[in-house]
């Protein structure tokens, strides 16, 4: 992602957190932060689709680790789906090996998102008051899942507002592009992984998940909050 890029959504969040905003101040911030990120997504595959060796089909692996390690790599998957990546989950000790499929210019953007995202799920964890008649984990489990079930359809937003606009102003075949590159990512998945098998579905017991839901419409969809400063809790570690 170009430097200018960067710089632009980076000047949207901060506006988006600034105290004086209001919350329609702020959403509307955060609201076009988003549509940039999505905006870049498509341009790329239309330029690779020019030009397919701009933009090469790759795979990297990202580490989840505990405490709540299912939980981080149910985000991971709710940020790489809009954005056309997949996921192989592999157990390595208490966490996750997470292997991430997809177009480099999408990978950029879930890994931006993703650190970001667990940054402030960290933080809006520790401001959730756990009920007294709730075990903290259990609370904590259902709070992430809702977080991440409306993260995941904010981004399907995003991702579909931005396939519209190029449509509309005359990029060839926009949606054709699209899933032909879907495709080329699930094969590449098919040849790494020809026997892979889907997870069973969880049942969470916790009662945290409204609250998280809601923590997940307020979320900043962009790259701030990439790396913690000093003193303030490291993502997810409570």
């Amino acid at each position: 992602m170009s430097e200018a890029m960067l710089a632009k959504v980076r000047k949207l969040l901060a506006q988006a957190e600034d105290p004086a905003c209001t919350p329609q101040e702020s959403a509307a911030f955060t609201a076009k932060a988003t549509e940039l990120i999505a905006r870049y997504g498509v341009d790329r595959a239309l330029l690779a689709a020019r030009d397919p060796a701009t933009d090469p089909v790759g795979d990297r692996v990202v580490e989840v680790v505990a405490p709540y390690a299912r939980d981080k790599a149910g985000l991971l998957a709710a940020v790489a789906d809009p954005m056309r990546c997949r996921c192989v989950r592999r157990r390595q000790g208490s966490g996750f090996a997470m292997h991430l499929f997809g177009f480099a210019s999408d990978l950029e953007r879930v890994d931006l998102l993703f650190t970001s995202l667990l940054v402030q799920a960290a933080h809006g964890l520790a401001g959730a008051a756990v009920p007294a008649h709730d075990h903290p984990a259990a609370f904590r489990r259902s709070w992430l899942a809702g977080f991440a079930q409306v993260v995941g359809a904010r981004l399907a937003q995003a991702e579909a507002g931005a396939v519209a606009e190029a449509a509309g102003a005359g990029a060839p075949s926009v949606a054709l592009v699209l899933v032909d590159r879907s495709d080329r990512v699930q094969r590449r998945v098919a040849e790494v992984y020809p026997r892979l098998r889907s997870a069973a579905p969880r049942r969470l017991a916790g009662s945290g998940f409204g609250s998280g839901a809601a923590a997940g419409r307020r979320a900043d969809l962009g790259t701030r909050g990439l790396h913690p400063a000093a003193g303030q809790p490291r993502p997810l570690d409570r």
